[in-house]
């Protein structure tokens, strides 16, 4: 007998711009979407069924919010896997399950979970403070990541050299051996309670150069057949093995010999599949919808090439944003804006993105660029 998706509430932590692309998709279903988030300004605000202002970070916050959802999910993993592990005794659906937010929280367990299950990724070295990364001169060049709350670029150390070491972290980190790579990809899957499991299509991302922050993708990436399947069978791969319901961002490294080295997961609806809305038969917005509400879950193949370019705030301007340059951006054919609701900007804070359908891909990295340099945020 097919459920009644509409008599449920879906609780989400966070009420950023990746829950409000959720509720855009949720609005299609008549789903009712409740937001917690600690901003009364949040993106989610106005459009939610429900917003209570609160601390994700809180036991008592959470507890008393998923208390009135039917199933809860995240659009942050910086949330209080306690009262969400609560909740789940008390016969609440939660997604992902705390245990698996939890693992993620912390990177070092995120890597040693890789190494127990036989997953591939970079070499590693867990670390208790600076002194002990300081030890590992011989592992160098390196890469030093904070354990717990290193988030959006902030966490990450490159420590190419001894000159660097002071740079190191005086916290819970690992060590990781630079990966001298070809192509960052990224690859989303998604698994309901069913089991059905589900894979985008490969994604190649490039990175900006100072805000460590993803800058353009590209919808197809640009590698072989080979190479193509081996990410999407390696992103199932981890999915099965954390035995995870909803949705899950695998980036990965191709090295320059052609194997695949996991980098970090997201268990949540993330920025390399943005260009998904436009560009697939199905957005990883309502993936994550369809995963964790129960639903079947949707064709993912790509309809066509794809980019996506981040509207990241200008260098040197705070205060109200002003988007210049989207008329004659919009003129363009192909051309898809998404701002977030964000009436403030600062240095390099995600503002929206910008996809780009184009059938030739060398034209549509000639019209990202283009894009790219057309749209500007400013104070």
């Amino acid at each position: 007998m097919q459920e009644n998706y509409q008599q449920k509430t879906l609780g989400i932590l966070g009420g950023g711009q990746l829950g409000r692309m959720v509720i855009q998709s949720a609005i299609n279903y008549n789903i009712d979407i409740h937001i917690l988030d600690p901003d009364q300004h949040a993106p989610c605000r106005h459009i939610a069924h429900a917003f209570t202002q609160g601390k994700l970070t809180d036991f008592d916050t959470v507890y008393e919010f998923g208390k009135n959802c039917d199933i809860l999910t995240i659009e942050i993993e910086n949330v209080n896997t306690d009262a969400l592990e609560q909740l789940a005794k008390e016969g609440k659906k939660v997604f992902p399950q705390p245990h698996i937010i939890k693992l993620i929280q912390d990177k070092r367990e995120q890597k040693q979970f890789y190494k127990n299950h036989q997953i591939p990724t970079a070499d590693f070295i867990l670390t208790d403070n600076r002194e002990a990364v300081k030890a590992q001169s011989d592992f160098l060049p390196a890469v030093n990541k904070l354990g717990k709350e290193g988030y959006d670029g902030r966490g990450v150390q490159v420590l190419h050299s001894e000159a660097d070491l002071d740079k190191a972290f005086e916290a819970p980190s690992l060590v990781e051996k630079l990966v001298d790579f070809d192509k960052e990809i990224s690859v989303i899957v998604a698994r309901n309670e069913q089991g059905e499991l589900n894979a985008f299509p490969p994604v190649e991302c490039a990175f900006h150069p100072t805000a460590n922050l993803v800058e353009f993708l590209f919808a197809p990436a640009q590698i072989s057949d080979e190479v193509n399947q081996k990410a999407i069978e390696v992103a199932k791969d981890v999915m099965t093995k954390l035995d995870m319901v909803g949705i899950l961002a695998v980036e990965m490294f191709v090295t320059q010999d052609g194997e695949i080295l996991v980098n970090e997961v997201a268990p949540r609806p993330h920025n390399s599949g943005h260009h998904t809305i436009e560009a697939n038969f199905t957005s990883q917005f309502e993936q994550h919808l369809r995963s964790v509400m129960g639903m079947p879950l949707g064709n993912t193949d790509l309809r066509t090439p794809a980019a996506m370019v981040n509207l990241l705030g200008e260098d040197g301007f705070t205060g109200e944003a002003l988007v210049e340059g989207m008329d004659e951006a919009i003129h363009e054919k192909g051309v898809y804006i998404h701002l977030y609701g964000k009436k403030i900007t600062k240095p390099f804070r995600k503002m929206g993105h910008v996809t780009i359908l184009e059938e030739n891909v060398e034209a549509l990295k000639y019209k990202a660029l283009k894009i790219k340099d057309i749209i500007k945020i400013k104070a």
